[in-house]
């Protein structure tokens, strides 16, 4: 890290020296060399003509890079390739070669070990009390769902949330000074509320009634904080909480990863507050992953993928109208037949076209993952090297770190190699 931060040092002085019109040459990871891996697809593709939204993220980036000014979001989400947040954070972490000496704050965060399930392995998280979860993969659930599509609820007295973003790093990378909590009370009752708790300090959130969210403005900057949920009245009200958004005005990149295991296109569409929610992140770049759980279905259709795939771009556009897009195609994978039997799933190819016709007409641009693998059946290869599971279609911790490294160098490519006029 300290030689990428060096390097960044010694690039930022040449790009002053020789003007600003000169990009700032960006190192990139040094990557192992797989001779299974065809490295050579490792770009991010632009399918149409039209490369302007794009190209206009870019610009935003390099923007940054020479001014200092701005922050960018990008928001990946996806199914249970992103809720391990193994893959994203490789990428969030790798962008340190920019963020690190702004600390950009780290993005949004679910408590997901409150819904009993897995949570990402760089943020700890603890709570007190009865909670339920709903996710939008249920076709039923007690309560709504935003951006998220997991929510956790409560109306236990007893209930907390306790959240510690540098559980194992004494530098204390990941800090905020503000906090903004989403949720809401089933019944609109101000008999319940969360209480903010940092070092026995005790913070009264305001409720921001223009985005429906609580607020908690900081004294200075933390990473880590408990939220009480106080109930006030002798009679239960229901508290829903759908997330939290770190936030700290420094520029820089915030990388903001978002997934449900076993989502597909339409959870997502079926997220009641998913514009809502969106509105808060306000992303410059959306990474969409969604797609191995669609493949896998036995209904499966390329048609629908697509319809549904544009149903989703709408929504984000009509929230950020100018936002850019990058499409992920499926990992290659197997369908498991009967046990120790499996069979490759060859939708990987229908739903790799699928998403270059997506992207073409969305102006968008594809990361061919499929491709970057080996193509059908590579997923044993990866699976026999160590860097997928059994089950092959999710990747172990390594595999998840690679497949960080390799899209941070399509990314970083893409900024060195086009002309961004």
């Amino acid at each position: 890290m300290k030689k990428r931060l060096i390097l960044l040092f010694l690039f930022g002085i040449t790009a002053h020296l020789y003007g600003k019109e000169e990009k700032i040459n960006l190192p990139k990871i040094d990557l192992p060399e797989y001779t299974f891996i065809d490295y050579s697809s490792n770009v991010i593709q632009i399918p149409g003509e039209d490369s302007s939204q794009i190209k206009a993220f870019y610009q935003k980036i390099d923007k940054l890079l020479k001014e200092e000014e701005g922050q960018i979001n990008i928001l990946h989400i996806g199914g249970s390739h992103v809720q391990a947040d193994m893959f994203s954070h490789q990428v969030r972490s790798d962008l340190d070669v920019i963020n690190s000496r702004y600390q950009t704050p780290r993005g949004f965060i679910f408590p997901y070990s409150v819904a009993k399930t897995n949570n990402p392995l760089n943020y700890k998280v603890h709570y007190t009390g009865k909670w339920a979860a709903a996710k939008n993969i249920q076709p039923k659930r007690n309560v709504s769902v935003g951006v998220a599509g997991i929510a956790v609820y409560t109306d236990d007295p007893e209930a907390s949330v306790s959240v510690v973003l540098n559980p194992d790093d004494v530098s204390g990378r990941w800090n905020f000074d503000r906090l903004r909590l989403l949720g809401y009370v089933e019944d609109s009752s101000e008999k319940v509320k969360p209480v903010l708790h940092h070092n026995d300090v005790r913070f009264e959130a305001c409720y921001d009634s223009i985005n429906s969210t609580y607020f908690f403005e900081l004294p200075e900057a933390i990473d880590s904080f408990r939220v009480d949920i106080i109930q006030e009245d002798t009679l239960p009200h229901t508290f829903i909480l759908t997330g939290f958004i770190p936030e700290k005005d420094t520029p820089g990149i915030v990388y903001h990863s978002i997934g449900v295991n076993g989502a597909s296109v339409p959870s997502y569409l079926d997220s009641e507050f998913f514009e809502d929610e969106l509105r808060l992140i306000k992303p410059d770049l959306v990474i969409f992953g969604i797609g191995i759980n669609d493949a896998s279905g036995r209904n499966f259709t390329a048609r629908s993928f697509i319809e549904n795939y544009n149903l989703l771009i709408r929504k984000v556009k009509q929230v950020q109208s100018d936002c850019a897009f990058i499409f992920i195609t499926n990992n290659d994978s197997f369908k498991r037949i009967r046990r120790r039997k499996y069979a490759v799933n060859l939708n990987g190819l229908v739903v790799k076209d699928a998403f270059f016709k997506i992207a073409e007409e969305n102006q968008g641009g594809v990361w061919d993952l499929f491709s970057i693998m080996g193509g059908v059946k590579s997923m044993q290869t990866w699976q026999s090297k160590g860097l997928a599971k059994s089950d092959k279609v999710h990747f172990t911790k390594p595999g998840y770190e690679l497949l960080g490294d390799l899209l941070y160098n399509a990314l970083i490519d893409f900024y060195l190699q086009n002309d961004l006029e």
